[in-house]
């Protein structure tokens, strides 16, 4: 079946003008998922192979080498010990990442590393991570990014237009970015920790939706505060708001600083609760991660050993 994305809707600030974000009932919302629910043994192993499919297995530092992209993707591949899966019985499952994420100058070595397995590359662009380009060059990159092999491109917004309530303008920008990712799947990174309120990630949200990406998307895990899950609560309610008015699901993409298996399952839980079953596939989220594997793997050993193992056994690298 044909999947059917985001094409936007017309620019109209009716649809978000009155948004007004209650703060302090995010955060208790947000603040209660840790210690209402819990899963246990083999739930939550189940539960952290459902993760792992769903991770963008990301690198994005400035040494970056072939080497290194080449190493990401055999994990992004095989990112589960043999003998762990088949303790579980799960050899047959072909559990693989959802993506790997890497620079544009990446692409070629991620293209050739992961050959037939049917991952896909995602590239940032527009400038990642602080969106200090024009406009023109921006388009450009993303053009370029998916001539080389991309199949999904992470773009960056211009943070200022949020900050100074400039939405036609950010809606602009994003629409004219996914004009240029053509068949390429988009995801918009608003850089939550550089907006000063929810009110206005909520708004920043709906327009970035209304312009047509595919995904929204935390932060770009550079920021100085990256995914929380109070900051994850506003996007995905405007997500599901969004949904209603039009019948389209959007993905949603928390990035940044989820290194932990017991992180994971929180985001698990929360987009269960507010969007339902059908958000926890690779088609509608994603972790964008880069240490989070190593740990899901060494909780699963835990849970076939009993014992836990030193975190360096299970390396991205």
């Amino acid at each position: 079946m044909t999947e059917i994305r985001n094409e936007g809707i017309p620019f109209d600030t009716k649809y978000f003008e009155n948004i007004n974000v209650n703060r302090s009932a995010v955060e208790r919302r947000a603040a209660s998922l840790g210690g209402r629910r819990t899963v246990k043994k083999e739930f939550q192993a189940a539960w952290l192979l459902k993760a792992i499919t769903c991770i963008d297995l990301t690198t994005l530092a400035g040494d970056d080498t072939a080497g290194n992209v080449e190493r990401l993707c055999a994990k992004a591949i095989s990112p589960v010990r043999k003998d762990l899966l088949e303790a579980m019985e799960m050899t047959d499952a072909n559990i693989t990442t959802g993506a790997v994420c890497v620079y544009h100058n990446m692409i070629e070595d991620a293209k050739r590393s992961l050959g037939n397995s049917g991952i896909p590359i995602a590239a940032v662009s527009t400038g990642f991570p602080a969106g200090k380009i024009s406009f023109e060059q921006k388009v450009e990159e993303i053009k370029k990014s998916v001539e080389a092999g991309a199949t999904e491109i992470d773009i960056v917004i211009s943070r200022e237009l949020v900050i100074n309530s400039k939405w036609e303008e950010l809606y602009n920008e994003v629409k004219a970015c996914r004009a240029a990712c053509g068949d390429a799947h988009m995801k918009t990174i608003l850089a939550t920790g550089e907006i000063p309120t929810y009110t206005k990630v909520a708004k920043a949200s709906w327009v970035s939706m209304m312009a047509g990406s595919d995904f929204i998307k935390t932060s770009t895990g550079k920021e100085a505060v990256n995914a929380t899950l109070p900051v994850s609560l506003v996007m995905i309610r405007a997500i599901r708001e969004y949904q209603e008015l039009t019948g389209i699901k959007v993905g949603y993409k928390p990035a940044g600083g989820i290194q932990k298996a017991k992180q994971a399952l929180d985001w698990l839980i929360l987009m269960k609760e507010e969007l339902g079953d059908e958000w926890l596939q690779p088609n509608l989220f994603r972790f964008g991660a880069s240490s989070l594997l190593g740990d899901i793997e060494r909780q699963l050993e835990h849970y076939i050993t009993g014992r836990y193992s030193a975190s360096y056994r299970h390396a991205m690298a």
